[in-house]
């Protein structure tokens, strides 16, 4: 009688078909509450990306070698909140992946990919503002429009390339076939990582990473120095306006806010790529609940930048203005000012 009543209490995420997996079905309240907060976190992605593709695309004065890594950046993040973030949502909340076993490598090669570019972006553009804080005036013509190009296709055809290659060879699961096998049932997404490839995806991400942390702290040791200077020349000339001085507090103005969102990148992350290393060298000891909160915080990271440019550049605010009120209809609405105070 006991074990007749566990079995009609045990759920299936495909009730009809032999092997499917067990489904873990959450209380009604909660059940909807996450549909609601993953579902704000997904339009959140969605919307504040876009605004920023938008705005750097269509007003002809933000058409900069760093504001195209920025809207290379936004596309990434915005690709990551159309193509993965509903399916991820369903999968966390049911519990269950329902959309078949090759859409589900073509689903975590795409979380991989848009996840890397972002990573590669955040990197080049460090290398953009150290070179644009440490010396301003030679920056335009060694960082111009073609070698923001030339970084954006490295960011986007290695980060593409690498995940489909390795997924879909399935060089991953080399060696670890015993657990593939026991994790196998239908209605299951779950891809593993050897330890070898755990270090490589580590390295992809440490590498930018210190990279970052080194580029950033030059910046600001660089950008005091400067600030000391200006002050400086300021008292003796009663003037700081002058091109030099203007240049480096825009130069530095854009590096901190660059920097405040690598630094949330690097929150975001971190733990994720902690618990994958934990998860590879002790045996995969990572409850799949928390492993799951530690994906989902990396996804909330994709919905932060657009927030923090509307938090640090005035520009960013003034133009959502001007395409929020419909102004942007006007014929000359593209060529307007919107560095101007």
């Amino acid at each position: 009688m006991s074990s007749a009543l566990l079995q009609n209490e045990i759920q299936y995420c495909f009730e009809n078909i032999n092997g499917s997996c067990h489904k873990t079905p959450w209380p009604l309240g909660i059940r909807s509450t996450l549909y609601a907060v993953l579902g704000f976190l997904t339009f959140l992605t969605l919307s504040g990306n876009f605004m920023v593709m938008i705005v750097i695309a269509y007003f002809k004065q933000l058409h900069s070698p760093t504001n195209f890594l920025v809207a290379s950046l936004a596309c990434a993040d915005f690709c990551l909140g159309l193509t993965v973030l509903p399916f991820s949502t369903i999968r966390s909340v049911e519990t269950c992946w329902y959309f078949g076993e090759t859409f589900c490598r073509v689903h975590s090669c795409l979380d991989a990919s848009f996840c890397y570019a972002s990573i590669f972006h955040l990197c080049f553009m460090s290398i953009d503002r150290y070179v644009a804080v440490t010396d301003p005036l030679v920056y335009p013509m060694k960082f111009t429009a073609p070698v923001s190009r030339m970084f954006i296709a490295v960011a986007w055809t290695f980060s593409i390339v690498y995940s489909f290659s390795v997924v879909f060879s399935r060089a991953n699961d080399e060696g670890l076939q015993e657990l593939v096998q026991a994790l196998a049932c239908v209605g299951n997404c779950e891809l593993v990582f050897n330890k070898t490839w755990v270090l490589i995806t580590s390295l992809l991400y440490f590498i930018p990473f210190f990279t970052m942390i080194a580029l950033y702290s030059r910046i600001f040791s660089v950008a005091k120095r400067q600030a000391r200077m200006i002050e400086s020349v300021s008292k003796k000339t009663q003037s700081s306006d002058n091109y030099i001085a203007r240049v480096n507090r825009k130069e530095r103005k854009a590096a901190t806010t660059l920097g405040i969102a690598g630094i949330a990148f690097l929150l975001f992350w971190s733990p994720f790529f902690v618990t994958v290393i934990i998860d590879a060298f002790f045996n995969f000891i990572t409850p799949p609940l928390v492993f799951d909160i530690m994906i989902w915080l990396t996804y909330a990271n994709s919905a932060m930048n657009p927030l923090i440019y509307s938090l640090f550049y005035p520009w960013f605010r003034k133009a959502v203005k001007v395409i929020v009120s419909c102004r942007i209809l006007r014929q000359d609405c593209s060529t307007m000012n919107l560095l101007q105070k």
